[in-house]
C-alpha cells in the first residue's frame, strides 16, 4: 500500500513594529519592538479566510471518510500563543482534530527559528517548549520531526535522531536525490536510525503555487485529475508527501479558486485506487521502506527555487543581523531574565530575516507579498534598531560582560 502524507505547517510571526533610530531607549519594555494590532489583524483574517474553514472541512472529511482519512500538522508555538489571544475558536477546532485520532502533530522549534543553524542548546531548549506546548495543548508527544522551513543537513537530522524522533522531513530537492524518487523513505547519512521523509514537491506545488493560476497549462486542478497524477506513482514508489503552508486553504489560494472544494473531493479521488491509504507520517513509516541514504552537509529548504538558505542569509544585512543576534545568547541566558529570553527568542524567528531578502524584491516576488514592509531595507533598518535597544536594556543587566 502507498501512502499519501498530507502535511500541513501552520506558523504566525510576531511582526516587528516601524522601530525607528529615535525610539531607541524610549520604549515601555521589550515587548514594544512588536505590532499587536498589525498580528492580531493578521491572525483574525487568516483564521476567517483559512484556519476556520480548512479546518472546518478537515473535520467533516475526517467524519466522510470514517478513519480514512489521516494527515499531518505542525503547529509553532508562536502561532499558538496568537490563537489563545486573538483567536481562540481556531485552537479549539485544532484540539477537535486532535481528539478524532486521526491527526499526527510534529515537533518542530517552537519560535520557527533558525537556532539549528547557530546554537544546538538553543535549538534543544525551543524544540523541548514546543513538545511541551503539544502535550499541554493536544496531549501528544510528537515522533517525527520537522525543521523551520524544512532546513536540513546531516547534522540537523543527527540532532533529530539524538533527541529521539523516528523521522525528519525535508525538502524532495534533486541535488540530494540525484536520479532518486522522493517518493521512498530514506535515512541521513551518519544517522540510520532516523528516517527522511522527502516532500514530493512537484505535485505539492501544483497545489501550493499553481492551483489558482489561470496561465498554468494544466489549469483547472480538479480532484480526480491530481488523483491520476497520484495514482500514476503505483509501482514507483512508497509514499506520496504533499507537504504545504496550512495558509494555502483560503489564504494563499483564495476560497475564490475552487481550494476548499478541491479539498473536500481529492481524498474521494484518490481512495478510488485501492493501493493508496491517507496516513500520517510516522504511521507511514513502518511502509515505506529504506532505500538508501540521503548525504548533505550544505542545507536544503524548501524555500524558492535554490531550495537552500538564500532566503534568509543570502545578503549582506540578514547575515548581520542574525549573527549579532546570536551574539547576544549568552549574556541573555545569564540575565535570568524570562522576558528578555522570549523576546531573545521572538527575534530569531526566520520570518524577520525573510522580510531582508533582496533577490527578486523588485519584481514583486513571493518576498515582497509576505512582508509588511516597504522594502528589504526598511525591515532591516527595524530589526536593527530593536535589537540595538534590546542590547541595552541587556546590558543594563549585565554592563561589564557585554561592555568587555
Amino acid at each position: 500500500m502507498i501512502s499519501i502524507c498530507f502535511y500541513f505547517e501552520v506558523h504566525q510571526p510576531y511582526r516587528l513594529r516601524p522601530f525607528h533610530f529615535l525610539d531607541i531607549g524610549q520604549g515601555s519594555g521589550p515587548y514594544d519592538y512588536f505590532d499587536d494590532e498589525l498580528n492580531r489583524s493578521v491572525v483574525r483574517k487568516v483564521a476567517e479566510k483559512c484556519y476556520m474553514p480548512a479546518t472546518n472541512a478537515l473535520l467533516e472529511l475526517v467524519e466522510k471518510h470514517q478513519g480514512a482519512f489521516h494527515f499531518t500538522f505542525s503547529i509553532t508555538g508562536i502561532a499558538i500563543e496568537q490563537f489563545r489571544m486573538w483567536a481562540p475558536e481556531v485552537l479549539e477546532n485544532f484540539r477537535k482534530l486532535a481528539r478524532t485520532g486521526c491527526v499526527e502533530f510534529l515537533a518542530e522549534t517552537y519560535y520557527h527559528s533558525l537556532s539549528s543553524l547557530y546554537s544546538e542548546e538553543e535549538f534543544r531548549d525551543q524544540v523541548h517548549m514546543h513538545m511541551k506546548t503539544m502535550r499541554q495543548e493536544f496531549g501528544v508527544t510528537p515522533q517525527s520531526f520537522r525543521n523551520t522551513e524544512l532546513i536540513y543537513s546531516n547534522h540537523i537530522a543527527w540532532l533529530a535522531r539524538s533527541m529521539g524522533f523516528q523521522s525528519i522531513l525535508l525538502e524532495g530537492a534533486e541535488r540530494i536525490l540525484d536520479w532518486r524518487s522522493p517518493n521512498y523513505g530514506y535515512h541521513p547519512q551518519y544517522s540510520p536510525g532516523i528516517r527522511c521523509m522527502l516532500k514530493n514537491y512537484r505535485l505539492s506545488d501544483d497545489i501550493a503555487f499553481r492551483f489558482g493560476e489561470k496561465s498554468w497549462s494544466e489549469y483547472p486542478l480538479t480532484a480526480d485529475k491530481f488523483a491520476r497524477w497520484v495514482h500514476a506513482i503505483a509501482g514507483n514508489g512508497t509514499t506520496v508527501n504533499l507537504f504545504m503552508d496550512f495558509e494555502t486553504l483560503g489564504e494563499h489560494q483564495w476560497a475564490e479558486t475552487g481550494i476548499f472544494e478541491f479539498l473536500r473531493s481529492v481524498p474521494t479521488e484518490i481512495l478510488r485506487h485501492q493501493d493508496f491509504r491517507f496516513r500520517t507520517i510516522t504511521e507511514s513509516l513502518k511502509h515505506v521502506g529504506d532505500w538508501g541514504a540521503i548525504d548533505t552537509d550544505a542545507p536544503v529548504s524548501w524555500a524558492d527555487t535554490e531550495r537552500d538558505l538564500t532566503a534568509w542569509l543570502g545578503n549582506s544585512m540578514q547575515r548581520e543581523a542574525i549573527q549579532a543576534l546570536f551574539d547576544l545568547e549568552a549574556h541573555v541566558r545569564a540575565s535570568g531574565d524570562p522576558e528578555l529570553l522570549d523576546v531573545f527568542r521572538r527575534l530569531q524567528t526566520s520570518d524577520h530575516f525573510y522580510y531582508m531578502c533582496t533577490k527578486y524584491f523588485n519584481d514583486g516576488d513571493v518576498h515582497k507579498y509576505f512582508s509588511p514592509y516597504n522594502s528589504p531595507h526598511d525591515a532591516y533598518v527595524y530589526f536593527m534598531n530593536a535589537l540595538y535597544d534590546f542590547r541595552q536594556r541587556v546590558e543594563d543587566r549585565q554592563p561589564q560582560a557585554l561592555s568587555a
